[in-house]
Formats: C-alpha cells, sequence, structure tokens
C-alpha cells in the first residue's frame, strides 16, 4: 500500500444571496485578520493567536490562520509582502461533507462561518475524483486543510485529502516524458511542471499550472496591463493619423517612438513577472503556443488587422524565452489548436459570451464555465503534459493558422439544514451551474 495525497476540486452550485454574503464576509474576516497578523510579523503561533483572536471567524479559519502566518513569516516563505486574493484556508475539521447520491446534485459541503454559524451548500464534483470523495464519505480517506476562494463569481473548494491505495507499477518513461523534435522521450522534461502561458490582448499575459493531484493552481492575469497596452496602441493611432493629416511627419514619429517605449516598458516588466512566477514552481518549463504562422494569416478587416498584426506576439515570446533562458527555465511551444476553444475540464467545445468567461456547450460538465484566459492557459500546459512538444527547429509538419484559434435544468432537490435560526428552511436548489 501506498499513501497518496490528493486535492479535490469542488464547485459551490448557485449559493443564493444570503450564502454568497456570508461567504464574503468570511473571505473579507480572513483577509483582514491574515494581513494584521502578517504585518504584526507574528512567526509563531502564540504570536499569531493574539491578533487573529479578536475577528470574526470559525475556529476552524483561526486554527489555519495560527499555522499558516508563521510560515509567511520566516519559518517557510519569508515573504516580503502579501497579495490580496489569499484562500480562506480550514484546517481539517472544518469542512463535513454529505451524499445525497438520489439527488440530481449529489454533493453538499457544510462550510463554517463563525462559531456558532454554518452553511450547506450544494457542490459538484470533478467527475475524475469521484472515488476520492466516495472513500472521503465512507471515512477511509483522510481529510486534510481545505481552501474555500471565489473565481468570477464562482465559489469553489479545494480539499486535501490522504488515502492508502494498491501498488502500482510505475509507468515508463515513454509514458510519461514528453517527445523531444527526433520524436524520442525527452529525458531533461521528466517530472517537468507544466506552465501553460496564454497571450492576448484582454489580459496581456496569464499563467497556470496544475499541481501535483492535477488541480490547476496559482493563475495568474495580466489583465490591467493588456489594458495599458491597448490605451497606448489606440493613443498612437490617433495621434499619429491626426499629425499626418497636418504634415506634421516628424512630431507623428517622436511622438510614436515614445508611446512605443512605453509599451516596451510594459512588455520587460511582465515577462519578467512571468519568469519570475516559473521560478516558484518546482521544476518548471514554460510552455508557449507556437504562433508562427498566424500573424501572416490574420484576416478580421482593416481595423482588426491593424490591431493583431501589430501586437506583440513575436516580443513577448523573445522576451519570456531569453529572459527564461538567462534563470535556466525551458520553454517549449505547442500548437494552439482549438486551445481557446476547448473546456480544459471535460474537453469538449464551448463559447464565450462575455471576453473574460469561457463557457462550456456540454450539459453534463462539472465546471461548466471558466475564466477564459485561465482556460486557454491550462489547456496549453495540458498540451505539453500530453506528449505534445516542439522547439523552433520542428515546423515542417506543423498545421497552419487556418487551423489555429490563438489571438484571438435538472429536477429540485433538498439539501441539509443550515445551523442558523435564520435559515431554518432546507434550501432548495436547481441541477444547473452556478455563474
Amino acid at each position: 500500500m501506498t499513501e497518496l495525497t490528493k486535492t479535490l476540486e469542488l464547485k459551490l452550485v448557485d449559493p443564493n444571496t444570503h450564502k454568497r454574503q456570508k461567504l464574503r464576509e468570511t473571505q473579507d474576516a480572513y483577509q483582514q485578520a491574515l494581513q494584521a497578523a502578517f504585518a504584526a510579523g507574528c512567526d509563531t503561533q502564540s504570536a499569531a493567536n493574539d491578533v487573529v483572536v479578536e475577528y470574526d471567524l470559525s475556529g476552524y479559519a483561526k486554527n489555519a490562520l495560527k499555522k499558516y502566518v508563521p510560515q509567511l513569516c520566516g519559518n517557510s516563505y519569508d515573504a516580503d509582502e502579501l497579495h490580496d486574493n489569499h484562500p480562506v484556508r480550514f484546517t481539517n475539521e472544518g469542512l463535513q461533507l454529505d451524499h445525497q447520491p438520489q439527488n440530481a446534485i449529489e454533493w453538499y459541503v457544510k462550510i463554517p462561518h463563525h462559531e456558532d454559524y454554518h452553511l450547506w451548500i450544494p457542490a459538484r464534483a470533478n467527475p475524475e475524483q469521484r472515488e476520492w470523495l466516495e472513500a472521503l464519505d465512507a471515512d477511509d480517506a483522510e481529510m486534510g486543510e481545505s481552501r474555500l476562494f471565489e473565481r468570477d463569481g464562482t465559489w469553489y473548494l479545494h480539499i486535501t485529502v490522504t488515502r492508502d491505495v494498491e501498488d502500482q507499477s510505475e509507468a515508463s518513461a515513454d509514458e510519461r516524458t514528453p517527445p523531444d523534435e527526433s520524436g524520442e522521450p525527452c529525458l531533461a522534461g521528466l517530472d517537468r511542471t507544466p506552465i501553460g502561458v496564454d497571450i492576448g490582448e484582454a489580459s496581456l499575459v496569464t499563467v497556470c499550472h496544475r499541481d501535483g493531484s492535477g488541480s490547476p493552481v496559482r493563475p495568474r492575469l495580466w489583465a490591467d496591463d493588456g489594458k495599458a497596452v491597448r490605451r497606448l496602441r489606440k493613443t498612437y493611432f490617433t495621434a499619429k493619423r491626426r499629425l499626418q493629416q497636418r504634415g506634421s511627419e516628424r512630431i507623428a514619429e517622436s511622438y510614436g517612438d515614445s508611446l512605443w517605449d512605453q509599451i516596451d516598458d510594459v512588455f520587460h516588466r511582465v515577462t519578467r513577472e512571468v519568469v519570475e512566477y516559473a521560478e516558484s514552481v518546482e521544476n518548471p518549463v514554460l510552455v508557449l503556443e507556437d504562433l508562427t504562422y498566424i500573424r501572416e494569416n490574420m484576416d478580421y478587416g482593416e481595423y482588426m488587422n491593424r490591431r493583431l498584426h501589430g501586437w506583440g506576439f513575436a516580443k513577448l515570446h523573445a522576451q519570456i524565452r531569453y529572459k527564461a533562458t538567462e534563470k535556466g527555465i525551458p520553454v517549449e511551444t505547442v500548437n494552439p489548436r482549438n486551445t481557446s476553444k476547448a473546456f480544459h475540464a471535460c474537453g469538449e467545445h464551448g463559447s464565450r459570451p462575455r471576453q473574460a468567461t469561457f463557457r462550456c456547450s456540454n450539459d453534463d460538465c462539472w465546471l461548466g464555465e471558466y475564466q477564459a484566459d485561465v482556460n486557454g492557459a491550462i489547456n496549453i500546459a495540458d498540451r505539453y503534459r500530453s506528449g505534445e512538444s516542439h522547439r523552433r527547429s520542428d515546423r515542417s509538419s506543423r498545421q497552419k493558422a487556418g487551423d489555429d484559434d490563438s489571438a484571438t435544468d435538472g429536477a429540485s432537490l433538498t439539501g441539509p439544514q443550515d445551523s442558523h435560526a435564520d435559515a431554518g428552511t432546507q434550501q432548495e436548489t436547481r441541477g444547473t451551474y452556478a455563474s
């Protein structure tokens, strides 16, 4: 027998307004307590307890903070600053699962709000992890820490679970290792963690990778930088046209150089931060889309051609490559076909009802919707994981951009009852995805 640990993924389904408010209250109180304890430099559990005890959180969240903050303050991470979207952590006693297989949505999870208040909310699970959830429900697996977070209006839970499994023969190197340009297994790629890099116009760059259990983790989007570059480009084209109409070619050229220098500064900072992200991941490989033919084959009309043909794909690629090489981080490319059209959770195609949202066409998909750029980045990483990767010298067999797409109600059910007086009635929800 071998002891394995996996992160189980749950999507909370359609919490009502009251429960969304309580989830946000928990999230806000946790962030405030975390920031306060970190600012105080709490490097022991006792010191962290003196700070977090004052906040309106459950004991499970406070106990998780008492363990986590000392790690941030020097014991493990020695962080200099905190970002503002840390997930809410609960210790292993905090959550409770309830299985109702007769319902359209089988799983319910109890989430602590504060000491005398918890919420029961239906949840959809990753179907590939059903066996692990059932083992947890049957007490054949042990629950560890759990993390609650919101992404684009949808709430998720990641639960760490440990169980004993039968020993299996180790996969061969051929099965686990992406091939190099010769078609032979590339030993240098063994056990690499692929980080998908999606370059776009809405979010300038998006990165994401999967953890050891296969769950997408730590997505990062440079969306504000995408807005800044779009604004600078629009300013450039507008000013250039007006100055040329006045016959001020030299002024137009000088003004344009200044704006492009500002864009280049953004590119350098963002690509440096992409490589820093990769440095924080164990044994990383940065995976880019092969955009060799995309610019030559774009034909979206004069306005879009001007924007996309001039867009800095090649420059961003080049900067990521040389900065990663300086840090000893390998870079690979994959065919970009359908990376923005397929859903990473089930493989089915979907659509983008909004620029930042990907919606799966598969009604049975457990996720349904996802942040579109993050979905693309995961697909890029998965394409490397599946064994497809090639270097710049191997282009003859690739498909051209015409095949690419880059840059470019169930029955009612009844769940467990909430623990608070004003939630005295049982929640009813439908078997559709929350968004």
